[in-house]
């Protein structure tokens, strides 16, 4: 609760922060809206289960980085299972919304544009993977390699200063973010192919039609 409270005193003390946030939620909002998807019961309590689910898994660390950043046991397949079966809408209002809640469990703002690189578009950035529909795997790791970008971004741009005297700022970012995220794709790329990915895809949701009906690896 203390840390709720303390992101958001942080957040509403930098309502420049706020209003890039709710400008994204719109932009999600309206892409929704023109792609006419309408809200079932079904996907509303998938998307429930999906960030519960997430958060959980966020805890399971098997290692955390000093200054952010975690290797968890999956933690990002709930998140690509959503992006899987509804496709990149609803995969980006996923993201967006742990996102949000990743921000309120642990608010760090230097600057609106690094709130975004930072919290929702890292995890947003995972519903690319609906641009190979049906290619689970190789929908992961391009998911995968779009929150690296965010968060090489990030890092490079907003926390250079961190670097060790002498060292780029650009392969310190890199080095940084290569060594919690390359672990944690591995991870997620085993549990895909172990996981029996297809029916659990069916079974979240038997109404609405899947998303990249013919699921590969």
């Amino acid at each position: 609760m203390d840390a709720l409270i303390r992101s958001s005193a942080e957040l509403l003390a930098k309502p420049t922060s706020l209003f890039a946030l709710l400008a994204v939620l719109i932009l999600i909002l309206g892409y929704l809206q023109t792609r006419r998807i309408h809200f079932t019961t079904h996907m509303l309590i998938n998307v429930a289960l999906m960030l519960a689910l997430t958060i959980v898994l966020h805890q399971l660390r098997i290692f955390h980085m000093p200054q952010g950043g975690s290797v968890t046991i999956g933690g990002m397949i709930p998140l690509l299972f959503l992006t899987y079966r509804y496709g990149a809408g609803i995969g980006c209002l996923a993201g967006f919304l742990y996102g949000m809640i990743n921000l309120m469990q642990d608010a760090f703002i230097l600057h609106p544009l690094q709130v975004l690189f930072d919290y929702p578009l890292p995890y947003m950035a995972l519903a690319i993977a609906a641009a190979l529909p049906g290619r689970i795997f190789a929908g992961a790791a391009l998911a995968f390699a779009a929150r690296f970008a965010c968060h090489f971004i990030s890092g490079a741009v907003f926390f250079g200063s961190y670097a060790p005297e002498g060292m780029s700022p650009y392969l310190y970012s890199l080095v940084f973010n290569a060594t919690y995220l390359v672990p944690e794709a591995v991870i997620c790329f085993i549990l895909l192919r172990v996981l029996p990915v297809p029916r659990l895809l069916a079974a979240m949701d038997r109404q609405t039609p899947l998303y990249g009906a013919k699921l590969t690896l």
